[in-house]
Formats: structure tokens, sequence, C-alpha cells
């Protein structure tokens, strides 16, 4: 499976009060995401920046496709292996600096895995193939920070 794969989505501002952008605290940071055939996702910004706390931010969707792409990958990567994986969660945590400006950027992203899989002697395997799903991951390779993994494995 080689080539070009596009993705499509359809984003649309949802905050205008009625008087557009004319004052910085005049409109709501308010978003819908939509995918064919999906349902739509609701965003807004952080609270930190005006955004309801209640919706998705897409500080957080980005560390969502991280943990998910890894996650992803893994199950593929063990299930070649021969480890088989019978629960699996993440408890990513996301690191932003904002800059003097408002400005912003990731400086990094923790993968927290817990993971279980059937037979103990896998573990060490298990543990191994983090790395390589990480080395696999589309969203992993194209972001500019690092994207570190500590997983915790145990057998059932």
């Amino acid at each position: 499976m080689n080539g070009l794969h596009k993705y499509f989505a359809t984003i649309i501002w949802t905050g205008n009060n009625g008087n557009g952008t004319s004052q910085y605290k005049s409109y709501n940071r308010d978003y819908t995401i939509s995918i064919n055939n999906k349902k739509i996702i609701h965003g807004s910004s952080d609270p930190a920046f005006r955004g309801d706390e209640t919706k998705h931010n897409p500080e957080e969707l980005l560390l969502a496709s991280l943990s998910s792409c890894h996650m992803l990958w893994y199950l593929h990567l063990c299930s070649e292996e021969g480890i088989v994986v019978v629960d699996y969660t993440d408890n990513a945590i996301g690191e932003m600096k904002e800059e003097m400006n408002g400005s912003g950027r990731f400086v990094s992203v923790s993968l927290i895995p817990q993971v279980t899989i059937t037979k103990s002697a896998m573990i060490e395997k298990a543990i191994a193939l983090h790395k390589k799903a990480n080395e696999m991951c589309f969203i992993a390779n194209s972001v500019n920070f690092p994207v570190s993994h500590f997983p915790t494995i145990i057998s059932v």
C-alpha cells in the first residue's frame, strides 16, 4: 500500500454572535468538524483562550491523534508478532509552550499506555514494540516535537 492518501474535513465556525469579529470579546470560538458519514465534532478553543471547556479543542485533538495512531500501529505490530493484547488504555500528556506574543507550540508529548497481554513471556517484546509503533505512526512522523512512550505491560 504505497501512494498518496487524501483526507477531507469541513470546519465551520459557529461562534458569530451577530457582530462577527468586530471586537475580540464579541465572538465565541466554537466550530464544528464535519467529515463525510461521521458524527459532527463540536470544538472550541482551549478555555485559556476564551473557549468552551465542554468542547474539544485543537490541542486535545492533536494529542488524541498521536495517541490513537500509536495505539493502532501497536495493535497491528502485536498481531503480527503473536502478542495477544486484551486491553489498552493510554493516559497521554501533551505540553504546549505559549510565547509572549500569544503564539505557541507543542514541546513534547508523552504516551503512557497501560497494556494487558495474555502471555507473560511476551512482556519484553511487547514493551519493545512501542518504539517501532512510534516509528511507524503517521502522525508522530508529521510533528516537530518529541513523542515519548512510557508503557506498562501486564499479563493475565
